[in-house]
């Protein structure tokens, strides 16, 4: 990176963290997507039972793609927080 008087680098983004925001992403991804297949493959064994349309698929989807989310949003205020103290 330039280093000059008026450019001053984010604690976060110092060498030696890249492993650091790997971990995160992957954990991300992982969350994202274990919640999603679950979601799906719920609404999928209840639409079998029932022998409805792709109903409660759809359901599964958003409401897994909702639990994803807010399993990233306290990883994230988790790591950031952790972040400070570096």
């Amino acid at each position: 990176m330039v280093c000059s008087v008026g450019f001053a680098r984010a604690p976060v983004i110092e060498p030696g963290r890249g492993w650091a925001y790997f971990a995160l992403f992957s954990e991300i991804a992982l969350i994202l997507l274990v919640t999603t297949l679950a979601g799906i493959g719920i609404g999928l064994a209840v639409d079998t039972q029932l022998r409805t349309v792709p109903i409660f698929i759809l359901i599964g989807l958003f409401a897994g793609m909702g639990v994803g989310a807010r399993g990233v949003w306290t990883l994230i205020k988790r790591f950031l927080a952790r972040a400070d103290d570096w």
